[in-house]
């Protein structure tokens, strides 16, 4: 198959707040062959983003080969477009004037202009929408926008970071299916899709191949190959397989190679799961039912709880990071202590918590044991923002300090004074 886009041991850093390099990207081999869908999973903060812009010419790798149809890459390239997570419409043109942007920029004559933005509007399903206002389209309606005038431009290539996340769940799933009529019937310009995504199923349901990236730096850690034609049934028993298989890859230490990958020891700058204490808990009581009594496939619990991968996947690795249960090839296991964790009383739970959160998680350590140097038991947050900061960009390092503090709050290991930005000691401890 023809490569459209190659990487080779592509490496991307970003200088941090006290100026040191953090590492992105790191040793990334990738290849995008003509006629082919691939999807890209893992978590928020891997790089996949980066990834894309590199890909797409708009930002530089630090190290590595990028090609497009064989050639370096070393600035934006005509045949490759992005669709973006957000709308990214000028409110203040029309569905015509926004999808005839990029024409307007590459020098496509006026009667010309209008003429391919008609065929891509009509194409994704605008057709009598062309004055309006995009405050006048509903959600799906404005990607479609988006869409358009990615098209509009016949690329090659397709980028598309996370199109569909915006969307309600069965909005993104027609925009999906339509997509894919358009591709499958060979209607669309485009001749290679790279879709980046949290849904599992999404994936599954769209792609030729499924890769998984793993953080910090970001890198391809596992393959899987998707031979089932499209359409697919999303309950069948071929995609809910696949879609098991996926699971396991991004929840198990393998490589892409399929070989074990070294379990990384627990550090203080890790960046710490978006994970809700109080759904944390509800999970596990529910890993803990007559249902699942203590195992339960994931594809199952995030059917059962309601919620999506996106939530549980995280929702899962702190409960994996704090020992109340284990990921286990595409399973969650409640363990003995967090068997005792449900059944036990809230301070038992909260004590529980604390405990553990102290074992596993070296930042809350860390701040627990500066908190406890000090003659008043408070610290400002900055210093602990500053450390952060030097392994991951300031957004990212207040994410993952405001998780810590929640967890520590929780378990009563410190606590936060959110009018002064201290940080504390519980009462109880400094009495």
């Amino acid at each position: 198959m023809t490569a459209l886009i190659e990487l080779k041991d592509v490496a991307k850093g970003f200088k941090s707040a006290d100026g040191s390099l953090r590492s992105v990207l790191d040793d990334v081999d990738f290849r995008l062959a003509k006629g082919e869908i691939v999807a890209l999973l893992g978590q928020s903060g891997s790089g996949k983003s980066t990834l894309l812009r590199i890909m797409a010419g708009l930002i530089p790798a630090d190290a590595g080969d990028v090609r497009y149809r064989g050639q370096p890459l070393f600035g934006p390239a005509q045949g490759i477009a992005m669709v973006f997570q957000s709308f990214a419409l000028f409110p203040w043109l029309t569905v015509q004037q926004n999808v005839e942007l990029g024409l307007e920029a590459a020098g496509v004559a006026e009667a010309e202009r209008a003429e391919r933005a008609e065929k891509a509007i009509e194409l994704i399903g605008l057709a009598g929408f062309e004055g309006a206002l995009p405050r006048e389209l509903s959600g799906g309606m404005r990607q479609r926008v988006g869409l358009a005038r990615a098209l509009v431009m016949e690329p090659p290539v397709l980028l598309m970071d996370e199109a569909f996340s915006a969307l309600d769940v069965l909005t993104g799933e027609r925009l999906r299916n339509e997509i894919l009529e358009l591709w499958d019937g060979g209607q669309m310009p485009t001749q290679a899709m790279l879709v980046v995504s949290h849904n599992i199923e999404e994936a599954v349901m769209m792609a030729d191949r499924v890769l998984i990236f793993a953080s910090n730096p970001g890198r391809v850690r596992a393959e899987l190959p998707i031979t089932l034609p499209r359409p697919r049934r999303a309950d069948s028993p071929e995609v809910r397989l696949l879609i098991d298989e996926v699971y396991r890859l991004m929840t198990s230490a393998t490589t892409v190679t399929g070989a074990p990958e070294e379990a990384p020891r627990p550090h203080l700058s890790d960046r710490l799961p978006e994970a809700d204490v109080g759904r944390m808990e509800s999970l596990l009581e529910l890993l803990g039912d007559e249902h699942f009594r203590g195992r339960a496939d994931l594809p199952q619990l995030v059917e059962e709880s309601e919620l999506t991968d996106e939530e549980v996947l995280p929702l899962a690795d702190a409960l994996h990071r704090l020992g109340l249960a284990q990921l286990s090839g595409g399973d969650l296991l409640m363990t003995p202590l967090g068997h005792n964790y449900v059944e036990g009383s809230h301070e038992f739970r909260r004590e529980i918590f604390g405990q553990q959160l102290l074992t596993n998680v070296p930042l809350a350590a860390f701040i627990r044991h500066s908190l406890e140097q000090e003659a008043d038991g408070e610290l400002k947050e900055e210093p602990f923002l500053k450390l952060l900061s030097e392994s991951m960009d300031v957004q990212e390092a207040e994410r993952v300090l405001r998780v810590a503090i929640e967890w520590a709050r929780h378990g009563e290991v410190f606590e936060y004074n959110y009018h002064t930005g201290m940080i504390h000691l519980p009462e109880s401890d400094e009495d």
